[in-house]
């Protein structure tokens, strides 16, 4: 079969592998669409994603759905050939993290497709992956899978969204929209959001966030544009960069909520703490998700305008343009890479 492997900073490689094995409690899943995400493209343009840094080779992916093929030992879930979305955290359930029920954030986590610890977790960008049967979730009836490899990104919004606390009624803010971003628009929105407004450099992009939902776009290089707000009740920054968190602290009203989605580049990044301090702005970080995938799920399944956030869907053997057009924000959303056509597996195989 075909997977997508990193071997370091612009060296991906697609890569004749073999058909895993599902070992003691773990299924193996035909994979039919993975999502590119952000952590994806740094590992592909950068060699790592802020402090995760790559040391080995490693297949990519976390964002994956197909259909059951099997079982290991001691595995079950749900039955053979049933549509599935691949959770790619596996909490270790014992760390005080993970006692106070904040699994988000285990501190010894094992994530599809991360170089947070090493050995690297293997990823899901493979024709086939073997993967814990604990984290199946079956796909909603009706749910078409390439609308369902939308569900950990989404998970990913809908619990920065949870950070911010209540939204019903207020303004909230979204610096940047890109996939994230957008997605960000959607679950505010689901949760809601009385008025959303996006910033970001690309009109393409913005363009994106008004099908997600968003009330007001704004140009963030253009200081005169008519769409600024005098201020907003909740910030949600999606860039991952110091000037969309700056845009945030300054137009969040006072008492108001910031949450730091994005991820920052390494190091040490200049913000307005002043702010904060005069301003009693609260400042909190959003990191991945836990049960949210299934709230995420649910919202797919009930909201079929999430199919115009997918913007491409790119054969296997593709893979390196798909990446390419997932980095160029002016022309895609979110970009899936196909598993389940011919390119998929290794010809005469």
């Amino acid at each position: 079969m075909l997977g997508c492997v990193i071997h370091g900073q612009g060296d991906l490689r697609v890569e004749e592998l073999p058909v895993p094995e599902p070992g003691p409690g773990q299924a193996l899943v035909a994979v039919r669409y993975g999502g590119v995400c952000g952590s994806d493209l740094h590992y592909w343009r950068h060699g790592g994603v802020g402090d995760f840094r790559l040391r080995e080779p490693m297949l990519l992916g976390h964002e994956v759905v197909g259909t059951v093929v099997a079982y290991g030992p001691d595995a079950s879930g749900p039955s053979l050939g049933t549509a599935v979305a691949v959770h790619p955290a596996t909490p270790c359930d014992v760390c005080p993290e993970c006692a106070d029920g904040r699994r988000n954030i285990c501190r010894d986590t094992r994530y599809l497709g991360s170089a947070a610890r090493f050995p690297h977790v293997q990823g899901g960008f493979a024709a086939q992956v073997a993967v814990p049967a604990g984290q199946l979730r079956p796909v909603p009836d009706g749910l078409d899978l390439r609308r369902a490899a939308l569900a950990e990104p989404l998970s990913v919004a809908l619990h920065a969204v949870r950070r911010a606390g209540a939204v019903a009624g207020r303004h909230v803010l979204v610096t940047g929209a890109g996939p994230i971003g957008c997605l960000v628009v959607a679950a505010a929105k689901a949760a809601g959001a009385g008025w959303v407004t996006v910033t970001d450099l690309l009109p393409e992009a913005l363009g994106y966030a008004r099908i997600a939902g968003a009330d007001t776009v704004v140009r963030a290089d253009d200081p005169e544009d008519a769409g600024w707000p005098a201020e907003v009740d909740v910030a949600i920054e999606a860039s991952g960069v110091a000037a969309g968190l700056d845009t945030c602290l300054r137009l969040v009203r006072r008492g108001g909520v910031v949450v730091q989605l994005g991820m920052l580049p390494p190091g040490r990044s200049q913000f307005a703490g002043n702010l904060v301090v005069s301003r009693e702005i609260e400042l909190r970080g959003a990191f991945r998700f836990d049960a949210e995938f299934d709230a995420a799920l649910e919202l797919l399944a009930a909201e079929p305008s999430f199919d115009g956030l997918v913007s491409a869907v790119v054969p296997v053997g593709e893979a390196e343009s798909a990446f390419a057009l997932a980095a160029d924000r002016g022309r895609s959303c979110k970009v899936l890479l196909d598993f389940g056509g011919p390119a998929s597996m290794v010809p005469g195989v």
